[in-house]
């Protein structure tokens, strides 16, 4: 160890190092970018000279910076003013107060703008809960902003709620015929009733204004302030390219690869970025990845610990609570949903996927794959190994993404070839008492499998995948230890509850190894980043109902301090 005195000691807390004994310290000492040091109270102490900045825990917790590994940074900053309206729970929950919302944005705004939102969930709307045969409406918008078009986004991204003059300005209407993996709901008469789930959002939310990529540098750099306060440092940005270009604000879209490279060429980043390049839409093709693959650039110019595109992004199928997870046996109401790829046939579907997940496995990329639905599922990770037995890679790290129904065939198929699954705790925690209704208790139960797949030897990364959920990792945390649900508080498949330390490391350790970077960051030892999360709190001894009271006191970045309470 160099003589030259840290920068920085923590001392006197719990420091959770998060390593492969999960060793708790007392300290930890920092020296410009890099840990340098991890031990008792009177070893850090007898470290720090004239010029180290001492902070004193007084039996604070200190964590790994957390790593969210699937955040929607660029279109989470979007989802907030200027850019759209919060339409979600529970800061409205009723159609009602959602007409009430748009009503008040369209008399403030220009004649004929886009009244824009986000965030609506059925599963919370006191109409559809009164009554499950009701649904939003075109005519609910209708009757606040007949003269605006008006899109508004669910709380999953899989759904948009549109009014009559927004479906008139982009064509849609009894003849339309949704793009593949698309569907437009339809009343009696053959009318669309507003709603357009998976690949049909595309028909309006490729008419929205789009951002500049100043504002899209705006958004992000207002994203990594918040990112900071919740003690967060690194994140997946999962899915930006050609294929997200019709998504809400093209948040996932090109324009923000772009404005991502240009924050962190000019030193303006601050927070570890890994990418997953998006060259397919939803609905899309083989082709569709060659093309978009093409057209792709990595930046060269900036330091790769700050930004690195290290994969590809492709979606599966849909979601279980729109009903478009494909599923080997049928929801409650019927129907297994289907693949949201290129195909007339469900064969041809399967064919389509399995050829986009070879051309990126072959062109060297790392894969994490939107599925959801067991039988999706079971095809995606069949498709892992046939490209990877076709073109050996010994350490491709593919991974399943959401992964909400995983069979026990594929935990143990991904286990055997060092494969991965992000899972969204915080979303389980949000819909589990929905998804009662749309697939049976049974299933509900199992749905998120992180024990399974933990005793399988699979590695788990938790995540939140916002905008869907909050960027909230503490809630995560909770949900993984306690499977209960947000709005009955019953617990929801308690046989997947996780301790503390498997929880931790889905946010820290195991994210580190998805993003290629475990040789240097997601674990407090000597020479890992100098990335920290300080809690107000000793984590270890919390009740975990108690841990979203927890408050992040201090967050350490590349050594720096960029948040203090």
């Amino acid at each position: 160890m160099s003589d030259t005195p840290p920068t920085l000691v923590l001392t006197g807390g719990q420091v959770l190092t998060v390593d492969r004994g999960f060793t708790v310290a007392e300290g930890v000492a920092v020296r410009g970018r890099d840990i340098v040091a991890v031990g008792t109270d009177a070893e850090m102490r007898a470290l720090a000279g004239p010029g180290t900045r001492v902070v004193e825990l007084g039996g604070r917790t200190v964590l790994p910076g957390i790593n969210d590994s699937h955040l929607h940074g660029a279109a989470y900053g979007m989802t907030k003013p200027p850019f759209a309206i919060d339409v979600g729970h529970p800061a409205v929950s009723s159609i009602a107060g959602i007409a009430r919302a748009v009503g008040r944005a369209a008399r403030e705004a220009r004649p004929g703008a886009w009244i824009i939102g986000l965030g609506w969930d059925p599963g919370y709307l006191a109409e559809c809960l009164a009554d499950p045969r009701r649904f939003p409406h075109r005519r609910d918008l209708d009757a606040v902003a007949p003269d605006h078009p008006v899109c508004l986004t669910d709380f999953s991204s899989h759904m948009v709620w549109a009014n009559s003059e927004a479906l008139r300005q982009c064509g849609i209407d009894a003849h339309t015929t949704p793009p593949p993996g698309g569907v437009i709901d339809r009343d009696a008469d053959g009318e669309p009733t507003g709603i357009l789930r998976e690949a049909a959002q595309r028909l309006v939310q490729a008419a929205l204004p789009s951002p500049t990529i100043a504002q899209r540098r705006q958004a992000i750099q207002g994203v990594i302030r918040e990112l900071h306060s919740r003690g967060i440092t690194s994140y997946t940005e999962p899915g930006l390219g050609p294929g997200g270009t019709g998504t809400l604000f093209g948040g996932l879209s090109t324009d923000n690869w772009t404005a991502y490279a240009e924050l962190a060429t000019e030193g303006l980043l601050e927070a570890r970025v890994s990418v997953l390049l998006l060259p397919a839409p939803m609905g899309g093709s083989a082709d569709d990845v060659r093309k978009g693959l093409a057209e792709l650039r990595r930046p060269e110019s900036c330091d790769p610990r700050l930004l690195r595109a290290i994969g590809v992004k492709i979606f599966g199928d849909g979601v279980p609570p729109n009903r478009t997870a494909w599923m080997s046996e049928p929801y409650r109401e019927g129907g297994h949903g289907a693949l949201c790829v290129h195909g007339d046939t469900p064969a041809l579907q399967v064919d389509e996927l399995r050829e986009m997940i070879r051309v990126a496995h072959e062109a060297g990329f790392q894969l994490g794959v939107h599925v959801t639905g067991d039988r999706a599922i079971d095809t995606v990770v069949d498709a892992f190994v046939s490209a990877n037995t076709a073109a050996p890679r010994p350490d491709a790290r593919h991974y399943v993404i959401h992964g909400d129904f995983i069979s026990p065939g594929s935990l143990a198929e991904l286990a055997a070839h060092g494969y991965g699954v992000n899972m969204n705790p915080a979303i389980k925690w949000t819909i589990s008492d929905l998804m009662d209704e749309v697939v049976g208790p049974e299933r509900s139960a199992y749905q998120w499998p992180v024990r399974s797949a933990l005793d399988a030897g699979v590695r788990v990364c938790a995540s939140s995948d916002a905008p869907i959920t909050e960027p909230d990792w503490r809630q995560g945390v909770a949900s993984m230890m306690l499977r209960e649900s947000k709005a009955s508080g019953r617990p929801s498949g308690p046989g997947q509850r996780v301790p503390l330390a498997d929880a931790l490391r889905a946010y820290t350790a195991t994210p580190a190894w998805q993003d290629f970077a475990d040789h240097w960051k997601g674990t407090i030892e000597p020479a890992k980043a100098a990335d920290l999360c300080v809690l107000d709190r000793p984590l270890l001894d919390l009740d975990p109902h108690d841990i979203t009271e927890a408050q992040v006191d201090l967050t350490v970045f590349d050594g720096r301090v960029v948040f203090e309470r």
